[in-house]
């Protein structure tokens, strides 16, 4: 019999194989993708950079962060593709890496971890300064709107270095109450490699935390901070999320019962049921639910069980066989809300999906979602397939995490990214100088590293395009939690 028909079918099979979408494909290098995604870290440092930078293309910069206060405040993170510090976004990022290195550090390599605690550690000892003042927190340096009307690099930044401070007895639950959550999480990530510092971590969350609860109401509210916080960073959600959030914290890095009252006291009237399906910098809801529930389902803490039925319900939403699934997805299967910098999204309720499938798995238990029920690995394959999603397995076959694989986003909304680096072009570049190179169309010349931008439409397009910084704008806090679940799926890739 000839060899020609089976010669000819593998032929049309390799053809086939080769025209298929890379939305087909099932592997990734997780581990890459772990190392890049905390590399982005480094190209988000103001301050004084550090012998061991990584990122070269950046240098030192905002060194006269907190001079019109007579303090000092430089170091911290820009939260995206500007040069504005602002304090409630920063604050979710180092929670968030911190609950990674928390649930996940262990299933790090060790370099890995170490270069966590590095990006942790850049956020917290910023932080730390933000609440160095009796009856005060820093909220935020930089004018959002002078700077927004710049095309600078942080290096050149000549606009208002303005220092946003909220005195008692005037509010912010929410950005107090946050960084409380951010010391209190990264306490105990520094807890076995650096006690000292953990112990200062912690006593300072408990005083942020005070700070938060005595004088309550939004940041945003006060009208000293609401023409720089918004309408970027304003708190459209309320402040007692925030409060519950940092109590969560608190109970679990100090297991004091003072906060654990608090939790059982102040569920009901600060809105513990309300929202539970958003979790991100302006609502906890969601990350509150899952958090407290640790407590529920591995310390029979039962006074706590409305919380867990809160996060077994928000988790029953996520699942498409459920009755109560109402989350929205795209046609190639990216959770998807309204608004823009959607993959936030994606990343934060991929981390609880595997967070909370870890708490029911060493506990042997599952969701009940009324006609099904939902265990661990049922969880773990909705958070892949996000994952997946944003590394390239989507309609457009793009990764949407830069230097990942041969096919990414090349004109992110990132000024450093997008001007000439100060050592290839140490000239200074003004304000308006950089225009030409944010309307050029040709590939940012510094590749951030690590970097996922906003993410594609409803329809899973996406336009590489620079003047769109809702699809195309990096943030810390799309990063942060995919560091925790990149961890997992690196140890873990096949999810056998």
């Amino acid at each position: 019999m000839s060899n020609l028909p089976r010669i000819h079918c593998f032929l049309l099979l390799t053809t086939l194989l080769t025209l298929l979408p890379l939305s087909q494909s099932s592997y990734h290098e997780y581990r890459e993708a772990l190392s890049k995604s905390i590399l982005f870290f480094e190209g988000q440092r103001s301050g004084y950079l550090p012998q061991d930078q990584r990122v070269t293309w950046r240098a030192n910069s905002g060194l006269s962060d907190g001079r019109t206060y007579n303090t000092e405040l430089t170091g911290g993170y820009y939260d995206a593709g500007d040069n504005v510090k602002f304090g409630f976004p920063m604050a979710f990022t180092t929670t968030m890496l911190s609950w990674s290195v928390i649930e996940f550090g262990d299933l790090m390599p060790p370099n890995e971890l170490r270069n966590s605690l590095v990006a942790i550690r850049w956020a917290t000892d910023y932080l730390l300064k933000t609440v160095s003042q009796p009856n005060r927190i820093f909220v935020q340096v930089g004018d959002p709107h002078a700077d927004h009307n710049c095309w600078e690099r942080p290096e050149d930044m000549d606009t208002p270095r303005t220092v946003y401070a909220v005195d008692a007895p005037n509010p912010a639950s929410d950005v107090a109450g946050e960084t409380a959550a951010a010391l209190a999480a990264s306490s105990m990530a520094f807890r076995s490699s650096d006690p000292g510092y953990a112990e200062t971590l912690l006593r300072n969350a408990m005083k942020a935390f005070q700070f938060a609860d005595s004088y309550r109401g939004a940041y945003s509210d006060n009208s000293d901070i609401r023409d720089g916080a918004c309408p970027f960073y304003c708190d459209f959600d309320g402040y007692q999320d925030e409060l519950l959030w940092g109590a969560a914290w608190l109970r679990r890095a100090s297991s004091d019962d003072t906060y654990l009252s608090y939790l059982q006291n102040n569920g009901k009237t600060l809105g513990a049921d309300d929202n539970i399906n958003e979790f991100g910098w302006d609502n906890k809801h969601a990350g509150l639910n899952v958090l407290v529930s640790k407590e529920v389902l591995e310390g029979n803490m039962y006074s706590l069980q409305s919380y867990k039925a809160s996060a077994d319900s928000f988790m029953c939403t996520l699942i498409p066989e459920s009755s109560s699934s109402h989350i929205e997805y795209s046609p190639g299967g990216l959770i998807y809300k309204p608004g823009g910098s959607n993959l936030q999204h994606a990343t934060t309720i991929s981390f609880l999906l595997v967070a909370y499938a870890n708490y029911l798995e060493r506990t042997s238990q599952a969701v009940n979602c009324g006609d099904v029920n939902v265990g661990p690995y049922s969880l773990r394959q909705q958070a892949k397939r996000q994952v997946d999603y944003i590394l390239g397995d989507n309609p457009m076959g793009l990764s949407y995490m830069v230097g990942y694989s041969d096919r990414y986003p090349q004109r992110i909304h990132h000024r450093g990214s997008s001007l000439p680096s100060v050592k290839d072009h140490p000239e200074f570049i003004a304000c308006k100088e950089g225009s030409v190179y944010f309307n050029s169309s040709n590939p940012n010349p510094n590749v951030h590293v690590g970097a996922i931008v906003g993410g594609p439409s409803q329809d899973d397009s996406y336009d590489d395009n620079r003047d769109d910084f809702r699809k195309s704008e990096p943030t810390t806090y799309i990063n942060a939690p995919f560091v925790g679940v990149l961890a997992y799926f690196a140890a873990n890739p096949s999810l056998s």
